[in-house]
């Protein structure tokens, strides 16, 4: 099985120990882990702009560089959403869309193919987790509060096999936080706001930390609690199940 590890912009240029968490994360569980360096942006935020055009060589340059692995692993949900569900609209009429299903969020990867039933290191607190909107409605993560299906939570089965971790989650516990990307820059207020209310919702449960998929939703709650003085930590969901390596 070879793995190719798509590391977003956003966690190369900010969040770079997620990126080496979850390298170790999955060499650690003996798997085949390829990082392509002239790897770049999957071309997100522009078609989420409405520039199309300015995605698309993006996405062939993605095609290129991913296409001859078996999946595609990375600790980003709304990157994955996107490669999974926009690059074969992308792509339509140029050729066949290869890397789309082999694209996968590394819970997602783990809860599902490699299915380890214990990881290694331990965490000793309490987390309050965010289900990020892309995660729950595109790549089923959770199970969505709106639909009457039976709940599941493919983060929290994760979570349980490593030693010390106290997972809880918030009231409305997968109501957006606001991020949103573009919206976020356009409504500035609301999605300020979103944030503020989604923080203290984590916070009323005691956690110490809050704990997610994404590391843009993270970073929007992130900023958020540091701009209000609010009193909590902030680490991705794979830094936890790394915990210790």
């Amino acid at each position: 099985m070879k793995i190719g590890l798509f590391i977003p912009c956003y966690v190369d240029a900010i969040f770079p120990e997620v990126g080496v968490a979850t390298y170790k994360l999955l060499t650690h569980l003996g798997l085949d882990v390829t990082y392509p360096v002239k790897q770049t942006c999957c071309g997100q935020p522009m078609a989420n702009a409405g520039f199309q055009d300015k995605a698309l060589p993006l996405a062939e340059k993605f095609e290129t560089l991913f296409k001859n692995f078996d999946y595609i692993v990375a600790p980003s949900v709304s990157c994955t959403a996107f490669v999974r569900f926009n690059y074969p609209a992308l792509l339509k009429g140029k050729h066949e869309c290869i890397t789309a299903q082999k694209a996968m969020d590394v819970v997602e990867f783990l809860h599902d193919v490699v299915k380890p039933t214990s990881l290694p290191g331990k965490f000793p607190h309490r987390v309050s987790l965010h289900n990020s909107c892309h995660g729950v409605r595109e790549l089923g993560l959770s199970s969505p509060s709106e639909q009457n299906i039976t709940p599941f939570n493919k983060m929290i089965d994760l979570l349980h096999l490593v030693h010390g971790v106290e997972v809880v989650e918030p009231e409305r516990k997968d109501e957006c936080c606001g991020f949103g990307g573009m919206f976020s820059v356009e409504e500035t207020a609301v999605s300020a706001q979103m944030g503020k209310d989604k923080v203290e919702r984590h916070i009323a449960t005691g956690a110490e930390y809050i704990t997610g998929p994404d590391c843009s939703c993270l970073m929007h709650m992130e900023g958020v609690a540091k701009r209000q003085h609010l009193p909590i930590k902030f680490i991705h969901i794979v830094q936890i199940l790394s915990a210790g390596l």
